[in-house]
């Protein structure tokens, strides 16, 4: 039962068995989530789902490569969700802040993907020495820090799209 529920939640229902490219699977359903979670409860809720999943996705991780060579198989994809809910951050607390509609940002949303996709894949500096440690900290861990890299490139996007661009 614990080894099922560790594979559910480190899999995301499913999601990592998808292929190719299974980070990518990931990180595409953690976007309507996303959504979701902040139609529900603003920015405070994906705040929440990001610790809670965390939490979540650490343990089931740590479940799933106990006593395995790989330390980082390519069907835990929950890293992924966390990474990507924190590089949408920045939209759901300035959709909250400015009372536009999430959706609305759309390009921040396509930034947000493809910045955390390219951080996660490419695992620059504190990325890579994440993924180096070879333990389930390190597997949630790098992507929570490729979500913050990304989350700041989406941060200062937008104010050039809308503080130099738009003028």
């Amino acid at each position: 039962m614990t080894r099922k529920l560790a594979t559910a939640i480190g899999t995301v229902l499913g999601v990592g068995y998808i292929r190719p490219a299974s980070g990518t699977w990931g990180s595409l359903v953690a976007l309507p989530w996303a959504w979701l979670l902040h139609i529900l409860g603003g920015w405070p809720l994906l705040v929440a789902g990001i610790v809670v999943v965390y939490a979540a996705g650490w343990w089931a991780t740590r479940v799933m490569t106990e006593g395995q060579d790989n330390h980082d198989p390519s069907e835990i994809v929950v890293d992924e969700v966390v990474g990507q809910w924190i590089a949408l951050l920045p939209l759901s607390i300035g959709a909250a802040n400015s009372g536009v509609s999430m959706l609305a940002m759309w390009p921040g949303w396509v930034a947000a993907f493809v910045l955390f996709r390219l951080f996660d894949i490419w695992k620059p500096w504190l990325v890579g020495w994440a993924d180096r440690r070879g333990d389930p900290f390190g597997v949630m861990v790098d992507d929570v820090i490729a979500g913050v890299f990304a989350a700041i490139c989406v941060v200062l996007l937008a104010g050039l799209a809308h503080g130099v661009l738009m003028r």
